[in-house]
């Protein structure tokens, strides 16, 4: 008898440690939030955070403090603007300014990034052309956004026909590689930035129709669009006083996370010399001009790349947290 434990709850289950193991054990059973990684719990707080934000000034200072990155890549954004904007005051020389007796001279501190084989100032030129490319990356995206969004709210909301129509052409455009179809429409126009704009268009509105179109199958058949259509409302004014404001945040989403496409295509085609044509100058067309100096001058050709690579990284981080803003309960696979 001496030998008996005295019975008691503590000693049920093996005493306390491990009874509080197994009530911790079945709070994580049933609490749907325990089985969340760190990661979605870090989402799911910006999404409340931003759900309480009265402005939209409120919505991008949480964005900037809970993504670092999207916020350099704005203020890269901008500083490039910037000096594409007040270039003539920004760039320390003549970019069409010859100097032959010192072309391909290297680093220096009159030269910051040297001269090419004309003996023209690299750095000064390629703040000249952050214009070009700024320029072709912002208006080919829009007019293709706004392009693709007709055809798509069309598609969407008429149905039959149209949508047939529609569909069948953008899956014509989507099967040939953008790069490809837009060399085709250069050779068929000719060289020249305005070609530029049309060919770029041309090729990248069938990803926003695409888009627009599913979105406007759901909405129209949501119970404000139907009485809109009992009051006999007309299909135009549905489709852009009623459907297409609900179509914004994806089209802000699609804009930032599409120019770097348009950057490097148009990079592409100058590089291909049937972009950007002389005496202008553009980032891919120095770096076609200056690949044949790659063992003697290196810098021509690699700075203007690099440029290159930081706007496109730059567009894309920021559509990245842009993303984030308009929608927060994205789970990132």
């Amino acid at each position: 008898m001496k030998n008996l434990k005295r019975y008691s709850p503590e000693t049920a289950f093996g005493g306390k440690n491990e009874r509080k193991d197994l009530t911790s054990s079945a709070k994580k059973a049933n609490d749907p939030d325990a089985k969340l990684s760190a990661k979605d719990r870090k989402r799911i707080q910006l999404a409340a955070d931003l759900g309480e934000a009265e402005t939209g000034w409120d919505k991008i200072k949480i964005l900037c403090s809970e993504n670092k990155l999207a916020a350099i890549s704005f203020v890269v954004i901008v500083v490039i603007a910037l000096m594409a904007i007040f270039a003539p005051a920004a760039a320390p020389y003549d970019p069409t300014k010859q100097d032959l007796l010192h072309r391909l001279e290297g680093m220096s501190p009159e030269h910051i990034f040297g001269t090419d084989q004309l003996g023209r100032d690299v750095f000064s030129r390629m703040i000249y052309g952050a214009r070009v490319s700024l320029v072709i990356g912002l208006l080919p995206t829009f007019l293709s956004l706004a392009l693709g969004t007709v055809l798509g709210l069309i598609s969407g909301y008429l149905g039959r026909t149209a949508d047939f129509i529609i569909m069948r052409l953008a899956d014509i455009t989507m099967a040939f590689p953008s790069l490809l179809l837009a060399m085709v429409v250069m050779y068929t126009l000719g060289a020249g930035i305005v070609n530029i704009f049309l060919a770029l268009t041309f090729v990248s509105w069938a990803g926003t129709a695409r888009v627009i179109r599913s979105q406007t199958l759901s909405l129209r058949e949501m119970e404000y669009i139907e009485a809109a259509r009992s009051m006999g409302v007309s299909k135009w004014h549905i489709m852009f006083r009623h459907i297409l404001p609900n179509c914004l945040p994806n089209l802000i989403v699609l804009f930032t996370l599409n120019i770097p496409g348009s950057i490097l295509s148009e990079s592409s085609l100058s590089f291909l010399g049937i972009g950007a044509q002389p005496p202008m100058t553009s980032w891919g067309l120095m770096v076609s001009d200056g690949k044949q100096y790659l063992f003697t001058n290196p810098v021509i050709a690699i700075a203007p790349g690099v440029a290159i690579l930081i706007l496109a990284l730059a567009f894309n981080f920021l559509g990245d947290g842009v993303r984030d803003v308009m929608d927060p309960y994205l789970n990132k696979q």
